[in-house]
């Protein structure tokens, strides 16, 4: 008996360690020709900054399209045929697990591990163990080479 994933949900957030999670989303989706989601969540916890620098957030979305775009054009030249890009607000580590992950009934969502400090993962907790913690699914967390 083989299992094969058809939903796979790559979290993006124009980070290194994001992007390796990205390349190594590329075979797995293939291989499985499975969906690729490409997700980025904007985070609205600053949303302070905004109120000094209205504009602000609007150059961020755009940012945020620019890479999903970029993205999705890189996954599609890998041969990826079925390619979702899907751009949030909220925090991260909520959104990823509960709401993107259900919304495309994900069967697997890959991300990079985050470079918190100790204290900082004490404190808020990563990205990637909400996500391990919370998901419905298989997670792959995708961690930065040693040098």
């Amino acid at each position: 008996m083989s299992f094969h994933y058809r939903n796979i949900v790559v979290a993006i957030d124009g980070s290194e360690e994001a992007d390796r999670a990205f390349k190594k989303s590329l075979p797995i989706a293939k291989r499985n020709d499975a969906t690729l989601i490409i997700t980025h969540v904007l985070d609205d916890r600053y949303g302070v900054v905004t109120a000094y620098a209205p504009g602000i957030i609007d150059e961020v979305e755009i940012r945020a399209k620019e890479l999903l775009e970029k993205y999705e054009v890189e996954a599609k030249q890998a041969g990826i045929d079925n390619v979702v890009t899907f751009l949030s607000h909220g925090s991260p580590k909520v959104k990823i697990a509960k709401e993107v992950a259900p919304k495309f009934d994900a069967d697997l969502i890959i991300c990079g591990a985050t470079g918190l400090s100790a204290v900082e993962r004490i404190l808020i907790g990563s990205v990637s163990e909400h996500i391990i913690r919370f998901a419905q699914c298989d997670v792959l967390v995708v961690r930065q080479d040693e040098h």
